[in-house]
């Protein structure tokens, strides 16, 4: 069995609980097949791969106990146990399949990717209580990157490009944008970026999301862990509030990003946007929606454009600038963690 090339034991996104529904969705995380189907009020992730034939099962059909190989009809339960054979009686004990552990949060599904099979959670998923909170409305979506992770990573972790890239929505004058003032920390598996930039002028999305009076104060306080982040962003009338402040008035946007290694060199990226809601702009979801989608597109398309260039000149090294210090240390603590699943 070869190494891990990523941290094992960890709760990856899987999709988002609007997504499974009637039908099986097939996906591949960390290299491995998956089928992801409802079975009454649970979300079951299984082995994309029939016991018997090897047919995927995502190509079979949902039942209220399980899902029917499209081959030669053999049901699976929600532990992967094979629960029937079409004319056969007799059901071999090895007539099963990996299960997966699966739990709901938020309306976030979330699949625990362990060292080895039998590997069960040591700790319950992470909460995004922010998809439930009445004073807010969002809404997601799911992007497959031609990309490894670790490059959408780097750039959650560095707002900085965000005048150069993302001028049309979120962006703004790119000279504020990196000389902000920041910090950045660093836990056992995390780091957190707080940049604030003081009397700007607010972007196009934040215009047409809220009544401001003139400049404002941004910010924005990323949190990384190892397989999602929480990024919270937004903007005041200048002066109205302190930065510091967790009750700051203003235009609140609280952006949940799932990154979830596909394979090597292709990801899956499950993101929402939650904004707090204003009787002014009423009704401003579908708006957000769409500006932060057509955001991510423009994130998507210069990472992809990136990595296809890091596969054109493989041994061109890369020059540090400021702004990598936050990627970096993401960077090395996933390094940490793969050694860790490598040597268990």
């Amino acid at each position: 069995m070869s190494a891990p090339i990523f941290p094992l034991d960890q709760w990856y996104v899987a999709g988002f609980a609007w997504e499974v529904q009637d039908k099986p969705i097939a996906r591949t995380f960390l290299n491995q097949p998956v089928v992801l189907f409802r079975s009454g009020d649970s979300v079951v992730a299984l082995e994309d791969k029939c016991a018997h034939r090897h047919l995927p099962l995502s190509c079979g059909t949902l039942e209220p106990t399980g899902i029917r190989c499209g081959y030669h009809g053999l049901l699976f339960g929600g532990t992967g146990q094979c629960l029937e054979i079409p004319g056969q009686a007799n059901i071999p004990k090895n007539a099963c399949v990996r299960a997966y552990t699966v739990e709901v949060v938020n309306q976030i599904v979330w699949i625990w990717m362990g060292s080895t099979p039998e590997s069960k959670p040591t700790q319950p998923p992470p909460a995004h209580p922010w998809h439930d909170d009445p004073a807010y409305e969002f809404k997601g979506d799911v992007f497959h990157y031609k990309a490894p992770y670790q490059l959408i990573h780097d750039n959650l972790l560095d707002l900085s490009h965000l005048g150069y890239v993302h001028m049309r929505t979120i962006g703004g004058n790119a000279q504020i944008h990196m000389n902000a003032e920041m910090t950045v920390e660093t836990g056992p598996d995390s780091v957190r970026v707080v940049r604030h930039m003081k009397d700007c002028a607010p972007p196009p999305t934040y215009l047409e999301a809220w009544p401001f009076t003139g400049n404002i104060d941004r910010w924005q306080e990323i949190e990384f862990r190892v397989t999602y982040f929480e990024i919270w962003t937004g903007g005041m009338d200048v002066g109205s509030g302190a930065l510091t402040d967790p009750e700051r008035p203003g235009f609140h946007m609280r952006g949940f990003h799932g990154i979830t290694p596909e394979t090597e060199t292709s990801s899956f990226y499950f993101w929402s946007v939650s904004s707090n809601k204003n009787a002014e702009r009423p009704n401003n979801r579908e708006a957000i929606y769409k500006a932060t989608a057509f955001t991510f597109d423009e994130d998507r398309a210069v990472i992809e454009a990136q990595h296809g260039n890091m596969l054109r000149f493989p041994d061109a090294p890369m020059v540090g600038i400021h702004v990598d210090a936050a990627p970096n240390r993401a960077r090395r603590i996933i390094a940490k963690l793969t050694s860790a699943s490598a040597g268990a």
